[in-house]
């Protein structure tokens, strides 16, 4: 009775988490963020903080809204991020011109030296993402999140 009732219970629990969004995704994302935190490491940079960084250097003279929109994170987010890695003298705001309340974000020469490093790991983190899960696989797997956070973005 007592090995009857502990399978059935057994998988009641596999059942309620086998098709969770909620804790799939969650699970997935802290076995990512431990592989991401680790080589972004050298740098004293968490990923949220890198992938900032890298897309200032890739585009600077973006707002903070846009950076924002880009990066799927809220205004306030992104502020703190702004603040941390401008203290830390790799970012720096400049009011705009045509409205002093907005400001432009653009990299520091401390961000520059830096750049080629960081873009490496990134590429590095691809190749070895792709290489474990499979290139098509890897398109396929991002692609299909990107594509369901728009739609429950819109919901």
């Amino acid at each position: 009775m007592i090995i009857v009732v502990y399978t059935i219970v057994k998988r009641y629990i596999a059942a309620m988490f086998e098709n969770c969004l909620y804790f799939n995704s969650n699970a997935l994302a802290r076995t990512v963020s431990r592989i991401w935190t680790e080589a972004y490491r050298p740098f004293d940079l968490s990923p949220p903080h890198a992938f900032l960084l890298r897309l200032v250097l890739a585009r600077p003279g973006l707002m903070p809204r846009e950076l924002a929109n880009e990066l799927s994170l809220s205004r306030s987010t992104v502020t703190r991020f702004l603040d941390s890695l401008e203290a830390r003298g790799l970012l720096r705001r400049k009011a705009t011109s045509e409205d002093g309340r907005e400001v432009q974000v653009y990299p520091t020469r401390a961000a520059l030296v830096i750049q080629a490093p960081l873009d490496q790991t990134g590429q590095n983190l691809s190749k070895e993402m792709a290489r474990i899960i499979g290139q098509d696989d890897l398109r396929q797997v991002v692609g299909r999140l990107r594509n369901l956070q728009a739609r429950l973005e819109r919901e």
